[in-house]
């Protein structure tokens, strides 16, 4: 049996197609910045003295990383509105993907802030640093600087896996080519521009944290290695 390739279709549809990458790309820097802001929270929360907040931010981490997106997504928009609470489809799904890298970004986060040594909390004390200035300049900037390539790439998995909201109605890339599919017939030739679309867009996202290292950690921009 002979296939004829034919990409004329589907890249008539390209349009709509690159609506749907440019949806991909605003899920995916909503949730990384939530994402970041959520997990670097719930991390200081399990280095917290208070037990209760270490459990819960605990509870929190164990209960998203051991359940599918898929089932996440699914609770937050149909259980929930089944529930009589109701949100639009864009919504539930920057806050599946939130949720979902929050725990995520938490253990890798939280991997950084436990590499920092006790004598640098200690020598920054003795200098007469503020709370503020040790959690930020002798913590945060550190901790984050050391595990940046670990969150880059789950940033990337994050926005790989935003295909998923397709199956919450979310008209994202893979949502938009599930439609082109239907409208055209030519199943191998979206699924190969889809490939390329993906790859093109792994590349420049891991290109702009490679930026963001270069402008953010001066001295990794001084040994060469942003990512």
């Amino acid at each position: 049996m002979k296939y004829q390739f034919d990409f004329a279709p589907v890249l008539e549809q390209w349009p709509l197609l690159l609506q749907g990458a440019w949806t991909t790309v605003q899920l995916s820097f909503l949730s990384t910045v939530l994402g970041f802001v959520l997990g670097t929270m719930c991390a200081l929360a399990r280095g917290s003295r208070h037990g209760w907040l270490r459990r819960l931010a605990g509870a929190y981490v164990e209960g998203i990383r051991n359940t599918p997106l898929l089932i996440q997504s699914y609770f937050l928009i149909f259980g929930l509105s089944s529930a009589g609470v109701t949100m639009p489809i864009l919504v539930g799904a920057v806050l599946a993907l939130v949720i979902n890298i929050g725990a995520y970004s938490c253990e890798i986060i939280r991997a950084g802030i436990e590499s920092i040594h006790k004598g640098q909390l200690e020598a920054a004390e003795c200098l007469g640093l503020s709370k503020a200035q040790v959690f930020w300049h002798v913590i945060l900037r550190p901790a984050v600087e050391r595990v940046y390539p670990a969150l880059a790439s789950q940033f990337v998995l994050l926005m790989l896996a935003s295909s998923i909201m397709s199956s919450i109605g979310a008209e994202e890339l893979f949502g938009v080519a599930n439609r082109v599919q239907a409208d055209t017939f030519r199943n191998f030739e979206i699924f190969v521009v889809l490939w390329v679309v993906y790859l093109a867009l792994s590349y420049a996202m891991r290109a702009g944290f490679w930026l963001l290292g270069l402008i953010v950690f001066p001295r990794r921009r001084k040994l060469g290695t942003p990512l």
